[in-house]
């Protein structure tokens, strides 16, 4: 999901909060609750393991953060209901990190420092991801984030692995590969117009691999246009995109532009296929857009709640039951997905140790989950389907799985 920038005033902002949790975490180990028979501070308390979950629960991209938490919730009830893990109950501790990176690295401080958590799951962005990084492994604390699919949350600067930082969704350049393949492949088109965020490091990444795929098979960039994030007005751009003739438009975005983009360009009278990825999945795009202008639009995603899966329609279920009839997305499949993920890692490793937890995570092989079958690749990314999915009078529906 989103890469994030951070400014000259958001540094200061996080230096100061940073120096603040700081003490606040000395402050901590000196004191505060303690369970049954463990100490203050203790990731194992009693007969609870603590984990994190540093997520968006408010700011402009608090849809992904609160359906990943309902997906945490859900697999927390459930595999504590089933015996926990190596016979200990999962308690976790959510802080919200506003949709802000500055916030979310003095949540990952807080998480480490006072809560003493064994892990953290989150954060629903790219860059609300890596802002934790360096806490993560300061503290030797696995960070495993449901959704952040841009190359550096695993990867260091230098290309080389960040030993703490693993994921459970699919990277940027496979969603990339899998629209421009079903694009040309399934939908039979030719050219397309690209029309992606150029400050956000999500949508780029996801252009290029558009780019390089569709034009290997064949196809005909004829534009490569630009928004910046909480633009509202896209019309100008729509109409130079109109009258180039494409037939098709790639916007690799997210709900807020692009529920609008979808809204204006139908209003212009654009009619063809407009194709997205994993950021547009949230129920407020449908507010954004209108049911009626989605149609004729794809998206790749990470799963879809009406595939036949037993596994699937057994958690979609679950979900309905837990909260009132509503289905999950993307983001609440892959949080519950994350917490079986790393409860297998827990289980395996036989400990709370941040070291121990690292390895056995890295050693993953052919675990089944909702949003598929995942093996950790060597840079901590997991070999797993993709889905595609076509909206259809507002509804996401089943389309196609893509294997790796």
């Amino acid at each position: 999901m989103k890469q994030q920038r951070m400014g000259k005033g958001t540094r200061k902002k996080a230096l100061h909060l940073l120096m603040g949790f700081a003490l606040a975490g000395l402050v901590a180990g000196c004191g505060g609750t303690q369970g049954k028979t463990g100490k203050s501070g203790d990731a194992v308390v009693g007969d609870v393991i603590k984990i994190g979950a540093n997520l968006e629960l408010s700011g402009p991209v608090a849809s992904y953060g609160q359906s990943i938490a309902e997906g945490i919730d859900l697999a927390v009830e459930n595999l504590n209901k089933s015996g926990g893990i190596n016979g200990k109950k999962l308690e976790v501790i959510k802080v919200d990190n506003k949709s802000d990176a500055a916030e979310a690295t003095n949540a990952a401080i807080k998480l480490t420092s006072q809560d003493k958590v064994a892990a953290i799951i989150g954060a629903a962005t790219s860059g609300n991801t890596v802002a934790q990084a360096q806490v993560a492994t300061n503290n030797k604390t696995v960070l495993l984030t449901p959704t952040g699919t841009s190359l550096n949350v695993t990867l260091k600067a230098d290309g080389s692995v960040n030993d703490y930082m693993f994921r459970t969704c699919f990277i940027d350049p496979f969603q990339g590969r899998v629209a421009a393949n079903f694009v040309s492949g399934e939908l039979k088109v030719k050219s397309a117009a690209i029309f992606a965020d150029s400050a956000s490091e999500y949508a780029k990444g996801l252009a290029a691999s558009f780019k390089e795929t569709f034009t290997k098979a064949g196809g005909t960039i004829v534009a490569e246009e630009a928004y910046v994030a909480k633009d509202t007005d896209f019309r100008a751009t729509l109409t130079r995109i109109k009258s180039l003739n494409p037939d098709s438009i790639f916007i690799p975005g997210y709900y807020e532009e692009v529920g609008l983009i979808v809204k204006q360009a139908r209003e212009l009278g654009i009619t063809i296929p407009l194709v997205g990825a994993d950021g547009w999945d949230s129920p407020k795009l449908v507010d954004l857009a209108g049911a009626a202008a989605l149609n004729n639009t794809y998206i790749v995603n990470h799963y879809s709640s009406e595939d036949p899966d037993k596994m699937i329609q057994d958690f979609v279920q679950a979900f309905k039951g837990k909260y009132s009839g509503k289905a999950p997305d993307g983001f609440g499949a892959l949080g519950y997905d994350s917490v079986y993920l790393l409860a297998d890692g827990i289980k395996r490793a036989g400990s709370t140790d941040g070291s121990k937890i690292k390895d056995a995570l890295a050693q993953t092989k052919d675990l089944q989950l909702v949003t598929g079958k995942i093996t950790l690749d060597k840079q901590h990314n997991p070999i797993k389907t993709a889905t595609v999915l076509e909206y259809k009078e507002g509804k996401q529906t089943f389309r196609t799985k893509v294997n790796p």
